[in-house]
């Protein structure tokens, strides 16, 4: 049988079993304790998502107010392909699945005495690799910005600008990684408070970052806010990964046996990897197909998405708290347990996502002009969102396909094919 000090580079599992038995180190006081738990870790995790969202909004308001709906701002969306997509493969998505049923199962080694201390190998195992391959895809994308920036957006109307912004958000590759490595990591160990703060330092860094240097940096400034923001999302979790990982907690008396281990399955990593990109096509259709119309029209589509996903983001906090006990049930053996909380966490999401849809399409025209309607964004503006932001929540295509032979049928159209106010 393997021993368990050998790593070959891939997270174990054990076996599943239906449950964890009396007298097999179960404690039947564990639930509740489990359960006043999950309330506490889950109203941290939403006062602190609800900050983030709503720095946000105030960041995204920040943005329209600053710069408006125009070339300057369509530009730095198309820069910010780059962040979108390393935060949902490197912090809410790719690397979460992956590491934290590897941090999981490394806690259920040392609770159960193994020699050495297997979190801190596997820091040391997979963090300079790690940081080795992000710092490479980092010096990648700045190094090809202009063909990026070419291929997402090549109607583009100021391709230069887009690609010095590419440039600089190119940095956010490394930091984000190493968020998501910290997140993960502190997940895991069940502690919340610093991973949920993470969007709210990476928010107040593009807002300062905005309101300082926008004068004489332009809509530069936000991309400096961006990398800006990723390092302070790596520097608010250091301290409380550090803690943990400098001090070994001693194996709890009563701990369960051993358990036989076989390695995860790379396929289900790899569909997991496989969603999170499908789910960030829509924005590369958005801007793709935006570019070619009128100046504005990937600001519009942008600023609608950030409203259509407020329920999408509630119903991801039920999901940030549970993952990591689910995970840590599954590296027990206790299959039971992690089940039953999977299928409480699809109905609350459920429920969460449907009714936030519903209020998010009847309330599209007034959340718009509430948000958005301010400083150097046209007051006629908010109409071409209020269309799209009816759409993109239930998953719809927020631009119709015939827009682009409606529009010149109309001398005064606009994105989406909706009549422009000038």
């Amino acid at each position: 049988m393997q021993s368990e000090t050998e790593t070959d580079g891939t997270a174990a599992v054990p076996p599943a079993r239906a449950a964890v038995k009396a007298g097999d180190g179960a404690d039947p006081a564990s639930a509740p304790a489990s359960g006043r738990f999950l309330a506490r870790a889950a109203l941290v995790t939403a006062s602190l998502s609800i900050a983030g969202s709503l720095l946000g909004l105030v960041r995204d308001q920040s943005l329209a107010r600053l710069f408006g709906a125009g070339s300057d701002t369509d530009a730095f969306l198309v820069a910010w392909t780059v962040p979108e997509f390393a935060a949902t493969l490197l912090i809410e998505d790719g690397l979460a699945i992956a590491l934290i049923p590897a941090f999981s199962m490394a806690l259920a080694r040392r609770a159960r005495g193994a020699p050495g201390d297997p979190v801190r190998a596997l820091v040391g195992a997979t963090l300079p690799k790690l940081c080795l391959a992000l710092a490479a895809v980092a010096a990648l994308v700045a190094g090809t910005a202009p063909h990026l920036v070419q291929a997402l957006a090549p109607g583009l109307p100021d391709p230069r600008l887009a690609a010095d912004c590419t440039r600089i958000t190119a940095t956010c590759v490394l930091a984000f990684g190493l968020a998501g490595y910290c997140s993960a990591a502190l997940r895991a160990h069940r502690c919340f408070l610093a991973p949920a703060a993470i969007y709210v330092a990476y928010n107040t860094g593009i807002i300062a970052a905005m309101f300082l240097l926008g004068d004489g940096w332009g809509v530069r400034s936000a991309a400096v806010g961006v990398a800006a923001g990723g390092c302070l999302m790596v520097v608010v979790q250091l301290p409380s990964l550090w803690r943990r990982l400098a001090s070994r907690t001693s194996p709890p008396a009563g701990a369960g046996a051993a358990v036989d281990e076989r390695p995860m399955q790379v396929a289900l990593v790899a569909a997991v990897l496989l969603f999170a990109l499908c789910r960030q096509s829509q924005v590369l259709a958005e801007r793709f197909l935006a570019s070619g119309l009128p100046a504005g029209a990937i600001s519009h589509l942008n600023y609608a998405q950030k409203v259509a996903q407020i329920p999408m983001t509630l119903s991801l906090m039920v999901c940030t708290v549970t993952f990591p006990v689910v995970a840590r049930a599954l590296a027990d053996g206790d299959t039971a347990r992690a089940r039953s909380r999977v299928e409480r966490d699809l109905a609350i999401a459920a429920c969460l996502v449907l009714l936030g849809m519903c209020a998010v399409i009847a309330c599209a025209p007034q959340m718009i002009e509430l948000l958005f309607q301010r400083g150097r964004s046209p007051r006629a503006t908010p109409r071409r969102r209020r269309t799209s932001c009816a759409c993109t929540p239930s998953g719809c295509w927020a631009r119709p396909w015939w827009a682009p032979w409606c529009a010149p049928t109309s001398r005064r159209a606009g994105p989406a094919g909706i009549p422009s106010a000038r």
